[in-house]
């Protein structure tokens, strides 16, 4: 069982047959999870088992999630939380990442990318608790590493090659989202305001992939995905 397969998920959802959809799809992938159907009910299930993931809807029947996922975040809940969503427009996805959320999804969704964010956000989790307490250092990806104490990218025969600061969190919210499109303003939440209309993000990403061209095939790492955003195009492994 690995560290994801360890983690628990609390999906919070109104509608009883998603509900039942999402624990069973959750089921099948070897998470542990529980369902449940009120924010009244998931924020005494939060206070009791502290889940790695809330997986939570926009439109309950008792209160707002967008406004409950600000809530948590006021309190110091610190574990990730995913919106699950009908609504779809640009200022729905920035309400919910400016209130704290780590990742947004809109129905109808795949099962197959929900899953695949869902295990991101576990293994990010895991990943970033291990920094904290000295466990891990590195992200490795394709033939580079990322070291994530100080700051820098690591080549296979290790020599340093230094990032700026924005050119690190910018690989960094890459790596806990790989083989995922990511939105310029996934990407550059600081400047989601601005990021269609500057050339910040650009100009970073063609800095970074000049800097992975130093390895074979490095500059492939980072994906355009047309008229979307941006893909890191290799698996993640900590060590």
């Amino acid at each position: 069982m690995d560290d994801v397969e360890q983690k628990f998920v609390l999906i919070v959802e109104d509608d009883a047959d998603l509900r039942e959809l999402l624990a069973n799809l959750l089921d099948q992938a070897g998470i542990a999870n529980e369902a449940v159907g009120t924010l009244c009910r998931a924020s005494a299930r939060i206070r009791e088992i502290s889940p790695a993931l809330v997986l939570l809807d926009v439109m309950m029947p008792d209160g707002d999630g967008l406004a409950f996922c600000a809530q948590l975040r006021q309190a110091g809940f610190a574990n990730k939380i995913m919106m699950l969503t009908a609504k779809g427009a640009a200022l729905d996805r920035i309400a919910g990442l400016e209130g704290g959320a780590d990742d947004y999804l809109t129905k109808p969704f795949e099962s197959r990318e929900l899953l695949a964010r869902i295990r991101n956000l576990l293994r990010g989790a895991t990943a970033w608790h291990s920094i904290s307490t000295g466990k891990i250092r590195y992200a490795r990806f394709g033939t580079w590493r990322l070291d994530l104490v100080q700051r820098r990218l690591v080549t296979s025969d290790d020599r340093i090659v230094m990032v700026s600061t924005g050119e690190f969190d910018l690989l960094r919210r890459m790596i806990d989202a790989p083989r995922i499109e990511l939105s310029r303003e996934d990407l550059m939440p600081e400047r989601r305001e601005t990021v269609h209309f500057d050339r910040s993000l650009d100009n970073r990403i063609s800095r970074l992939r000049n800097k992975l061209g130093a390895e074979r095939d490095g500059a492939q790492l980072i994906v355009t995905v047309r008229n979307r955003g941006f893909m890191l195009a290799a698996d993640v492994s900590y060590e």
